[in-house]
């Protein structure tokens, strides 16, 4: 039976994200995401493990149709009319990041000599939400594991650097706790690290930028979409350079097809969330379904990861994780600036 055969690897994933979470709580301070960490440890694993053969079936069951389903409970917790009255003030910001992040990184990307995956896999962390941006466009555009976990390592060491500096920075600016919330809430990438970035602060601070992160999140929608016709549009030129005929390509290459039917999944629980009045408690418990599956998910794609692959990449994914960040923290603060919040 299929499912005996999908169990260990499935069984396998979820005790690494049990595993991670238990880390995570361990910590003072939340400055490491347990995605990370169940990332790591799925590719530590990978690398002493010398036959990965019989959990094979289970690791692409969890990391490809669990994670959609973790994108899609996201959803539940993100009432677009809270959302929208707090992004008022954070939305021009997030303008200037997002086109910092894409139009830059493809620059950037192009320089380094990165496929267009994994560097717009990059700046989708850094200008969305870190490991569920990632997650979700790698779905989309069919994207290599070990592209998500370079990508996902990328971030996440920009991260560890800004939890530290920005409250120093922020401090020496003397900046409000609402400009310093909306700072952090659109430059740092990871949910876990905007958090423990914003209430390093303050606790005003910190609240607005979880507020502006759930913001940036809902992004996730069109950039998706406009992945998914990218890739379509790029197989299709593939295709027709290797010959294939027309009839062939309206086969094999339709929108039904490439469209990440999940985000709307992911569109229809926010809308619930935003029309219907859901006890809290409940909106609680399917976040914490939605961070478990998440989890267990990197954990796979960690189990799928080869570090001597990784290595092959050499320095330049790293490079333009760092120059976005970098250029994304100078944007939104220069941006505020203008805006005369700071």
């Amino acid at each position: 039976m299929k499912f005996t055969k999908d169990l260990p690897g499935l069984v396998l994933s979820i005790l690494i994200a049990s595993a991670a979470m238990w880390i995570e709580n361990l910590l003072p301070i939340h400055v490491i995401g347990s995605a990370v960490i169940a990332m790591f440890i799925g590719m530590i694993i990978n690398h002493y493990m010398s036959d990965m053969s019989v959990f094979a079936p289970g690791i692409k069951l969890t990391s490809k149709k669990i994670l959609k389903l973790a994108i899609i409970l996201l959803g539940l917790s993100l009432n677009i009319n809270t959302i929208l009255h707090v992004g008022k003030m954070s939305l021009t910001v997030m303008v200037f990041t997002l086109a910092t992040c894409f139009g830059g990184g493809y620059f950037i990307g192009k320089a380094l000599g990165l496929n267009w995956k994994l560097s717009n896999l990059i700046s989708a962390g850094t200008g969305i939400c870190g490991g569920s941006a990632i997650a979700a466009i790698s779905s989309a555009i069919e994207a290599d594991d070990n592209d998500v976990a370079y990508a996902m390592s990328a971030t996440f060491l920009f991260d560890m650097a800004m939890i530290v500096l920005f409250p120093i920075m922020g401090r020496a600016m003397n900046m409000s706790a609402e400009a310093f919330g909306i700072w952090a809430g659109t430059a740092v990438n990871d949910t876990s690290s905007v958090v423990a970035t914003g209430y390093a602060f303050s606790e005003a601070a910190g609240d607005f930028a979880t507020m502006v992160k759930l913001t940036r999140t809902l992004s996730i929608i069109p950039t998706v979409v406009i992945f998914a016709f990218i890739h379509l549009h790029l197989k299709k030129k593939e295709a027709q350079k290797n010959g294939i005929s027309s009839n062939d390509l309206k086969a094999n290459f339709s929108i039904a097809k490439i469209f990440p039917w999940f985000i709307l999944g992911f569109v229809g629980m926010s809308l619930i969330a935003s029309v219907f009045s859901i006890p809290t408690g409940f909106v609680a418990f399917t976040k914490k379904v939605s961070k478990f599956l998440m989890v267990s998910a990197l954990a796979a794609i960690g189990l799928n990861t080869s570090f001597n692959k990784l290595k092959k990449s050499g320095i330049q994914p790293m490079i333009h994780g760092f120059v976005i960040s970098a250029l994304v923290v100078v944007v939104a603060l220069l941006v505020e600036i203008g805006l005369g919040l700071v």
